[in-house]
């Protein structure tokens, strides 16, 4: 992490939009966390979190399309963690965030979905939430209270 002009410590990280990418950019936000004496919870909340947002980025918005980069940028303020994350890939649907619903979990076992929950758990422990289209690229916004 380094010192910002503005006083609040920041990372950022630019990495190619792969599953091995993404694993090493989360460890890396970790450990630069727990380094700053960061909170286990809030550490776990923003793994959650960008875990979701980053698999969403390499599984959707590239998918199988040639292989792009994805810049996320952490700001480290007094009451929260704030990131950036951007990347070239297609535009969300509507290019709106998705609601979060969570699919129903009602019936039998068998039949119940192994997937869906992301946009869930992304709203339910991110705050701030913020998406913009702008120039050929995504920008989503969000923080993690501490």
């Amino acid at each position: 992490m380094r010192e910002s002009d503005q006083n609040p410590k920041s990372l950022k990280l630019d990495f190619p939009s792969c599953e091995f990418e993404v694993r090493k950019a989360l460890k890396q936000l970790a450990c630069a966390l727990e380094e700053l004496g960061v909170g286990a919870d809030v550490i776990g909340s923003a793994e959650v979190v960008l875990g979701e947002v980053l698999n969403n980025i390499v599984e959707h918005a590239y998918g199988s399309s040639a292989q792009g980069r994805i810049v996320m940028t952490l700001t480290l303020r007094a009451a929260d963690l704030r990131f950036l994350v951007v990347d070239e890939g297609r535009a969300l649907p509507m290019k709106e965030l998705p609601h979060g619903t969570l699919p129903r979990l009602d019936g039998p076992l068998e039949g119940l979905p192994e997937g869906g929950f992301g946009w869930y758990l992304v709203r339910k422990l991110a705050t701030d939430l913020t998406y913009q289209r702008k120039a050929g690229h995504n920008e989503l916004g969000f923080s993690i209270l501490r």
